[in-house]
């Protein structure tokens, strides 16, 4: 029983982590979700390469396919970690105005 219940756990943690492959097209659907509106054209550009064969985001050829996927996971996550630096990055109210910013005393 004890070794029954294992397998199933371990089934369940297999299956909550499966990576979900999407296309470009998908891969928009889901930006929108997040309120992130790109073009057809600009989710294009992200996935093309450069001079250098990098891509803005990890787009991949599907082998049998042969069509641009990226992991559904890895592209909330890019932009979730985006958003987490821009928040470590900003300036608090103290350091725009000052450290006081209330009524100057001497």
């Amino acid at each position: 029983m004890v070794l029954l219940l294992g397998v199933v756990w371990i089934f369940v943690l297999i299956v909550m982590h499966l990576p979900c492959y999407i296309d470009l097209s998908q891969a928009r659907v889901v930006l929108s979700e997040l309120g992130i509106n790109l073009s057809e054209r600009q989710m294009k550009r992200a996935a093309e390469t450069d001079a250098h064969g990098r891509r803005k985001l990890p787009f991949f050829i599907d082998p049998i396919d042969g069509r641009l996927k990226i992991e559904k996971g890895s592209l909330v996550r890019i932009y979730r970690e985006l958003q987490i630096e821009a928040e470590g990055n900003a300036t608090t109210l103290g350091e725009r105005f000052g450290r006081h910013a209330g009524p100057h005393r001497d």
